[in-house]
Parts: C-alpha cells; sequence; structure tokens
C-alpha cells in the first residue's frame, strides 16, 4: 500500500497510509493531514491517486510546495521522493507488487529494463547475524522499527537512535538513497541529507554499523 513518512524537520512524527483517492494537506483541521504550522497554508495541497500514479499538486499555498527541493505546481511522486511543506517532509513510498501480466500483455525481455540486483554487505558492527540484504523491494527502510527491513547498532552507551533513518528505494534507472532523519547516517563518509544515487562500492554508516552497497552480477 502506498505511504507517507512524515517528519517534522529532522524528527519522524509518523507513517500515513494512503488508503483513500485523495489526501487534503494543511493547516486547518479540516484537512486529511494536518501540518500545524503558522507558515503552512489553510489548505496548502492535495494528494490523489490517477491511473496508477500518485500526484502532489499545490494549492495557490503562500509558501509553495516542493518535491526533491524543486518547487512544483503539481508532480508525480516515485518511491524515495521527499515532498516539502514549509519545515514538514512526507517521503513517499509504495510497496505493492504489481499483478502479473497475461502472456499476450508481457513484452520481449528486452523490451523490460530490469533493475540490476542491489545488495548491503555489512562491513561492520552488525545489529544482528545476517552480513548481507538483497534490496528487492520498491522501497527498503533502514532503522530500528519493525517496518526497517535492515537494522543497525546505535553507538554510544544506552543504544538510542531514530526508528528510521533513511530508505532505499528502487527504480528501473537504480537505487536511490534518502534521508528520513537527516544528518544521522552518513554516504561515503559525509552526512546525508539529500538523495543520492547509489553506485558500486559506496558506503553507508548508520549508527555504529557500516554497509557497502554493490550490484550482484
Amino acid at each position: 500500500m502506498p505511504k507517507l513518512m512524515l517528519k517534522f524537520e529532522a524528527a519522524f512524527i509518523r507513517e500515513i497510509k494512503l488508503d483513500k483517492p485523495a489526501f487534503s494537506l494543511g493547516r486547518k483541521p479540516d484537512n486529511d493531514i494536518v501540518l500545524d504550522n503558522a507558515a503552512v497554508s489553510g489548505h496548502h495541497c492535495k494528494m490523489y491517486e490517477s491511473g496508477g500514479t500518485w500526484f502532489i499538486e499545490d494549492l495557490n499555498s503562500t509558501n509553495g510546495t516542493f518535491v526533491n527541493n524543486k518547487k512544483v505546481l503539481k508532480a508525480g511522486l516515485k518511491p524515495g521522493d521527499s515532498v516539502t511543506v514549509v519545515k514538514y517532509t512526507l517521503v513517499f513510498a509504495d510497496d505493492t507488487v504489481p499483478a502479473p501480466q497475461s502472456a499476450k500483455e508481457t513484452p520481449l525481455p528486452q523490451q523490460r529494463p530490469k533493475t540490476p540486483q542491489g545488495t548491503l554487505e555489512v562491513l561492520n558492527n552488525p545489529a544482528d547475524g545476517r552480513k548481507e540484504f538483497e534490496l528487492t523491494a520498491l522501497s527498503t527502510y533502514i532503522g530500528k522499527s519493525s517496518q526497517a527491513a535492515i537494522p543497525y547498532k546505535s553507538g554510544g552507551l544506552f543504544g538510542g537512535g531514530p526508528e528510521l533513518v533513511a530508505v532505499i528505494a528502487m527504480r528501473p534507472e537504480g537505487y536511490y538513497l534518502n534521508p528520513i532523519k537527516e544528518d544521522y547516517a552518513k554516504y561515503n563518509g559525509n552526512p546525508l541529507n539529500e538523495k543520492v544515487a547509489l553506485k558500486d562500492d559506496d558506503t553507508i554508516e548508520v549508527g555504529s554499523t557500516r554497509f557497502r552497497f554493490f550490484i550482484k552480477k
């Protein structure tokens, strides 16, 4: 089911399931998703599904609606995309598996580009006994909650850390790493604060756990 991961600045708030065709977002309490901040317009924007794609549409808001840091009036969303409304960020995810096609509808293999098999290898401090994680879902979360397929080990004495840190989105052209908790994870040694395209041998550090991304040959 499509869903949104809602956070305010760097703090994760909650998951919102997109279980109806349209949602309104804004400051006023009559919205489906209330964003309680004075800089958010009363009815700021709306999200709706059309033809199998979810769209975000600005409703003439004062401060604008942004997708992946670009101001938009209307835009289609793909897994891993981030919608920003003032200080709120909503990460779009969709784990829905497409229904099988009939033999007549199935294109030839060369007409269906397939994403190479991405994998995360644990280099240091695994959270459990697993050493590799195959990235087979459209959205794979790194974190401590039950929704996270890839766990990490916290640094420090008390073992704290965000429930959800980042999401890896699989698309036909490759894999993308998108922060949920900004600046908590590191990508190739640098704080992760925006979406990045993953390449062979990129490193991801979350807490005290260090991963290596690679494409299986």
